[in-house]
């Protein structure tokens, strides 16, 4: 589970600033790439009119429609192409992250325990490791999670491992101390919760009545009706004297001048929503989506027109269940990994939290009808 205790959990969970693959990583030579179509398709917001319901507490309603997913931009990954055309339905989304006070309404009404407060269990370790790997002594299995802590200096960021320099397995750390044992949420209510794994969010999801987004869902939102921009707010650059969202800013791992005032996470709603009305789609907290991620997922999809797209069948990484996540976070830094773009991809062990990983839910129409119609029949 969680990946570095003594080391060995560094070694599979994928955790990096923003990703595991840096930004300079380029497609290999002898990979060719299909066409998405002959032209590229705007965005349209032609889907379903918003259903002719009372509109969810706190969520708002996104249209579906056609679009093309992935990115061909000069930063763009791998694992981002080919863009490929992508219709999907509408359905409802979280206006904002879920915050640490949602969470621990959660929390108090059902009684969960996150992975993160669990303690770690020696077999489900070591079925995650290679053969061969000697076990940890169990002294040191104990609830805990992944910390950020900021090098002295510079270092290199681009090389495999790099990551291990600035991350740290801290025995205590967990949704409700979110940085170590001796950090607590207190004044964080309206902060995205952080720290949770993806089994953590699936259930508060299904408490709530939702679930989590696809892939598709996810970056058809986050794109708000722009077609192919870089960006969730259109194409200017990122600014440091207007931040249109909560990044790292100065030099990534070691010096953070937040200028945009928080060198953590921010509060939701801090910076201007997308055309949706959606807040915090680039930045603040990566958040977690239903898919298995697989390298060549969009690859498989080349050349054809796919409606609602689940994600592959199951992981590409063997040794260890890994589940995408989208949005980048307060970590995210535009010499490093700029996944703050809407195409951007990530993944991590389904059972590993992270200090800047949260969760968005949504909700379809059908869902909403069916919890209308059993609030009523509680009334009656």
């Amino acid at each position: 589970r969680q990946t570095a205790i003594v080391g060995l959990l560094m070694i599979i969970i994928g955790l990096t600033g923003c990703s595991s693959e840096p930004a300079t990583t380029k497609p290999a030579d002898n990979i060719r790439y299909a066409p998405a179509r002959d032209t590229e398709p705007v965005t349209e917001n032609t889907g379903q009119p918003e259903p002719d319901l009372p509109r969810p507490p706190g969520m708002v309603w996104i249209p579906g429609g056609k679009f093309l997913m992935g990115s061909n931009d000069p930063e763009a990954r791998d694992n981002e192409k080919p863009p490929h055309v992508v219709i999907v339905d509408g359905f409802y989304m979280d206006e904002t992250e879920v915050t640490n006070e949602t969470f621990a309404k959660f929390v108090e009404a059902t009684g969960f325990v996150t992975i993160a407060e669990k303690k770690p269990e020696l077999e489900e370790l070591m079925a995650q490791q290679p053969p061969g790997t000697p076990p940890p002594d169990e002294s040191v299995l104990v609830p805990g999670s992944m910390v950020f802590v900021p090098t002295d200096g510079p270092v290199s960021t681009n090389q495999p491992g790099d990551f291990q320099q600035w991350w740290r397995w801290q025995p205590g750390t967990d949704w409700r101390h979110p940085q170590g044992p001796d950090s607590d949420i207190e004044g964080l209510e309206q902060h995205p919760v952080v720290q949770i794994a993806w089994d953590d969010a699936v259930a508060f999801c299904e408490w709530a009545g939702k679930r989590l987004p696809t892939e598709a869902e996810w970056e058809f939102a986050a794109r708000g009706g722009l077609s192919q921009q870089p960006y969730v707010w259109g194409s200017d650059e990122v600014s440091d004297e207007n931040p249109q969202a909560n990044i790292w800013q100065g030099q990534f791992p070691f010096r953070n001048v937040a200028l945009d005032g928080y060198e953590a996470t921010a509060p939701v709603k801090t910076f201007p929503p997308n055309e949706f009305g959606l807040y915090d789609m680039a930045g603040n907290v990566w958040e977690w989506c239903s898919d298995w991620f697989r390298q060549d997922t969009y690859r498989s999809r080349a050349g054809r027109e796919t409606r609602n797209p689940q994600g592959p069948p199951s992981t590409d990484h063997p040794l260890e269940p890994r589940k995408a996540k989208r949005g980048g976070s307060f970590l995210c830094h535009r010499d490093y990994c700029s996944s703050y773009r809407p195409g951007a991809r990530m993944s991590t062990s389904r059972d590993s939290g992270a200090p800047h990983a949260g969760v968005r839910p949504v909700m379809t129409e059908a869902m909403w009808r069916e919890k209308l119609a059993r609030d009523q029949a509680a009334k009656e």
